[in-house]
């Protein structure tokens, strides 16, 4: 079971996230902000936390505007660069568990209406998993599990 549960604003059509345990805020803030509705910021957040969970350094340093993340074996340490305070560590199996289902919840939503000029016959997440693929010259340690 997931510490984050995830909906769609019908308003805004934005992610949303809620919380029965106040610690597990900053995670589902990150999920629905820093990786947003994006699925290759999404795709490295899952390899890197498979990365660490196998023992080897995260591929790159992970880069936000907002937040300050480090994925270590044993912890998600997350902070955020504009609330004085708003830092948290994340077990690294409960964040792990809480990045691959905030990817299943934005598979599971209908493809967007727009054009897409890289492999628009694809659906949206497989096109940006070749895309990923791609860009970092591996294949996706997800695939064949997650996807």
């Amino acid at each position: 079971m997931s510490v984050v549960s995830l909906r769609i604003d019908p308003t805004f059509r934005r992610p949303v996230y809620q919380v029965e345990d106040q610690r597990y805020d900053l995670l589902g803030e990150w999920l629905t902000t820093d990786l947003g509705t994006f699925f290759l910021v999404t795709l490295d957040a899952l390899a890197m936390a498979d990365d660490v969970a196998r023992g080897e350094p995260p591929f790159e340093a992970w880069s936000s505007e907002n937040y300050a993340v480090s994925f270590t074996p044993s912890a998600l340490l997350i902070t955020n660069s504009w609330v004085p305070g708003a830092e948290g560590e994340f077990p690294a199996d409960v964040a792990q568990a809480a990045i691959e289902d905030y990817w299943r919840f934005l598979v599971a939503q209908p493809e967007r209406s727009v054009v897409r000029e890289y492999r628009p016959d694809l659906p949206e997440w497989q096109a940006n998993l070749l895309r990923w693929e791609e860009k970092w010259g591996r294949t996706h340690p997800y695939r064949g599990r997650l996807f």
